[in-house]
């Protein structure tokens, strides 16, 4: 019986640490992120790399909603610690030079608050979903920029559906 005890809290330990310092699935909800991703796509999360190396322009990272609690953002890494970012008729800017980018829907309608340039400090991103127009993201007030101590991690492995399983490309 005392074999079994110690055995089920060991499981538990191990789960715990999981979760807590490797990864954890979650679930995409709407459509800011399409088409990279979908509305109820689950998704395993590396919470691990960003220990070992910095986020990279591109990343797709879970982030959690200041506003909201037990709410999580999924979105991609635009600007990069010491850029500015700036969104001009519908692009967005990158010290100045457009981004060259593959995976946007359509051109912006509203720069959001990046109309001006946003010079990022250390530590900070600017990110965007790819589905512009439909996405609640750096541009916004209640999104604004990020800190590197709130990124969760990066996407890693969509596990649903099925017919979509493997590892996710970022760009």
């Amino acid at each position: 019986m005392l074999g079994w005890l110690i055995y089920i809290l060991i499981i538990i330990g191990l789960t715990y640490l999981i979760i807590t310092f490797v990864g954890q699935r979650t679930r995409v909800s709407g459509s800011s992120m399409e088409t990279t991703l979908s509305d109820g796509d689950n998704l395993i999360v590396d919470k691990i790399s960003y220990r070992f190396r910095d986020p990279k322009r591109y990343d797709i990272i879970v982030f959690p909603y200041a506003y909201e609690k037990n709410t999580y953002f999924i979105k991609r890494i635009i600007g990069l610690p010491g850029e500015t970012v700036q969104v001009k008729d519908g692009y967005v800017y990158i010290n100045g030079e457009q981004l060259d980018e593959h995976y946007g829907n359509e051109l912006m309608d509203d720069p959001g608050i990046a109309e001006e340039p946003i010079q990022l400090g250390e530590n900070e991103y600017f990110v965007l979903g790819d589905n512009r127009n439909h996405s609640q993201d750096s541009r916004a007030v209640t999104v604004g920029v990020l800190n590197r101590k709130d990124l969760i991690g990066r996407a890693w492995i969509r596990i649903w559906p099925f017919s979509e399983f493997g590892v996710i490309k970022h760009e």
